[in-house]
């Protein structure tokens, strides 16, 4: 894999008030600005060390935008992109695990490609939008942990997988990884 076909992706950083709880697409949580800024810098060192593009895509969410947001301060070009979003939970954004209760967990994880959970988006729908963004390469991302999975899950050529034991755990805050 060449530098010019590959996806810079960074997973946002830590957001406020996540511990617990199932989030995804549908909750839109801050992240501090210190933690927004210090990433941005790590991508500005990343982009100048690697001589990429000054060009961002991030997710609308605030712990992906927000990054983007200080990049765009320093001359950077910012698009925002759906497409990018986390999986999208339906009734469970935003509840804690406990009280989503775990018949529901079970049912997700017994058929986790195809089952929605909480009525929102199937793990399947989310490997196809991973694996159908496009957009001009080299490109640099700030997106969710599920999203970078997806992506790299897809350009692997793997089949959704049959169980939540076989989904790999998510980056950390602020990890790049370089994806097709």
């Amino acid at each position: 894999m060449s530098e010019d076909q590959q996806v810079w992706a960074w997973r946002h950083p830590r957001p406020e008030g996540a511990a617990g709880r199932c989030i995804g697409a549908g909750t839109d949580l801050p992240v501090h600005w210190r933690r927004a800024k210090r990433l941005a810098r790590r991508i500005q060192a990343t982009a100048r060390r690697e001589r990429l593009p000054h060009c961002i895509h991030s997710s609308p969410l605030r712990r992906c935008r927000e990054v983007g947001a200080w990049l765009r301060r320093w001359g950077w070009t910012h698009r925002v992109d759906a497409a990018l979003l986390e999986l999208d939970f339906g009734r469970w954004e935003g509840k804690t695990w406990q009280a989503i209760g775990q018949a529901e967990v079970d049912a997700w994880c017994a058929d986790f490609g195809a089952y929605a959970p909480g009525g929102g988006e199937a793990l399947n729908a989310l490997l196809a939008r991973a694996g159908a963004w496009s957009v001009q390469t080299p490109a640099l991302v700030v997106s969710h942990g599920g999203w970078m999975l997806a992506r790299r899950w897809v350009s692997e050529g793997r089949p959704p997988p049959a169980s939540a034991a076989d989904w790999p755990a998510a980056p950390r805050y602020g990890q790049l990884w370089r994806l097709v």
